[in-house]
């Protein structure tokens, strides 16, 4: 007779579900200023416990403290700030475009925007962002212009891409933003790619990229790190651990085993994770990897460790699948905040200030979005029929200008 026990397969489930608490309590999480930095070229294994740390600069009274205080200038911070605001203020008004039937789709980047800012800021004009669909901060960041965003965005005749992506899958090579892609584990393997053939070419310039902690689990992403550890790729590989693949936690891909940084030890690369909603804390760890970058010493893996405060496009309802009040209840809080909190501390912001800056910002974002709906909205206007056959070919094939001479445009 068989005495062994049954087999029983393992689904991972969410600590709380719509109607529970919300329950944070099993999160470890490591004091500000507690986790050590490395030397930026020191040896891979001498840090294999950073990816199970967490880089922590602000602490619970709003200062910047331990060994990752990047000690940005005030400016810097404001811009940072600024930056952020405008993101939110895009979000929420063009969110409620949507639901006007202005545009057919959106997606809001609400609890994540330290990570393009300040990611943006730190890295060089001439270096490349590999982004997904929640880093507009990044194109904020670089002043992109706020009607070609709307334009795009209402697919209308003033899109700068022609009709040709989704709404808010947004490109801008100018400001070191490759094309979005709605395939997010693409990015990686693009992004290693073009990191290989600017350290072929001799040149100087490196890449970042960003998946979500759900694309951890595809193929590509493996791919990706197995290039960039053979070759020294100089990239840095970012992986925003929102907690939410969509409607799945994140803990279908593994986040109850180990965390996302830890997956860098297989491939003999530095994994940092770090608080993705400490700016600070997100500027220093993108500096450190992308100094080690600049010295040939090939990839980091960054996990951001943040919460998607809003449901994951338009076409999502999170109350369907988690608590309702989970994001107000996230132990990071809100990355605006925080760093006003911190500029308040250092005695250089204060709430007055804060407010004309939120109006004007709002102003701001009000008139391109009018500005856009002038040029036209979802199928009120459209780009003009003959770019169908511009861009696809570096010089027309004879096929495409005939079929142009007989559509008459």
């Amino acid at each position: 007779m068989n005495n062994q026990p049954r087999l029983t397969l393992h689904i991972p489930e969410p600590p709380a579900r719509p109607g529970d608490h919300p329950d944070f309590g099993g999160m470890k999480l490591p004091k500000a200023g507690e986790t050590m930095r490395p030397d930026v070229d020191a040896a891979e294994p001498t840090m294999r416990d950073m990816p199970f740390g967490l880089i922590r600069v602000l602490d619970d009274g709003h200062h910047a403290v331990g060994p990752w205080d990047p000690h940005l200038e005030a400016d810097v911070l404001h811009q940072g700030l600024r930056a952020m605001m405008l993101t939110r203020a895009f979000d929420d008004r063009l969110f409620r475009a949507h639901r006007q039937g202005k545009t057919s789709f959106y997606m809001k980047s609400t609890g994540e925007e330290a990570i393009a800012v300040a990611q943006s800021l730190m890295l060089d004009a001439r270096d490349m962002c590999f982004p997904t669909y929640r880093v507009l901060g990044w194109l904020m960041a670089r002043h992109y212009p706020l009607l070609d965003l709307v334009n795009q965005i209402f697919s209308n005749a003033g899109d700068p891409l022609r009709g040709r992506q989704l709404p808010i899958l947004y490109s801008a090579r100018a400001y070191g933003f490759y094309s979005i892609s709605g395939n997010l584990g693409s990015r990686f393997g693009h992004a290693v790619g073009w990191a290989m053939a600017s350290a072929y070419k001799g040149d100087d310039r490196i890449a970042l990229a960003y998946v979500g902690e759900g694309t951890t689990a595809e193929g590509g992403f493996h791919e990706a790190l197995t290039f960039a550890s053979v070759y020294r790729a100089p990239v840095i590989l970012c992986v925003t651990n929102n907690q939410w693949a969509i409607s799945s936690f994140s803990g279908i891909a593994g986040a109850n085993e180990t965390t996302f940084a830890a997956k860098a030890l297989a491939y003999g690369i530095p994994g940092l994770r770090v608080d993705g909603n400490d700016f600070l804390a997100v500027w220093a760890a993108t500096q450190w990897a992308a100094e080690r970058a600049r010295l040939n010493l090939g990839a980091t893996l960054i996990e951001l460790f943040t919460y998607r405060a809003s449901g994951h496009s338009t076409a999502d309802d999170p109350a369907k699948y988690r608590p309702a009040d989970e994001a107000l209840q996230w132990p990071l809080g809100d990355p605006i905040e925080r760093l006003k909190e911190h500029l308040i501390a250092r005695g250089e912001w204060d709430e007055e200030r804060h407010a004309a800056l939120q109006s004007a910002l709002e102003d701001e974002v009000r008139a391109a979005v009018r500005a856009g709906e002038a040029i036209g909205t979802l199928g009120k206007s459209k780009p003009e029929l003959g770019s169908m056959f511009e861009d696809v070919f570096k010089e027309p094939d004879w096929r495409v200008i005939e079929q142009r001479r007989e559509m008459g445009v």
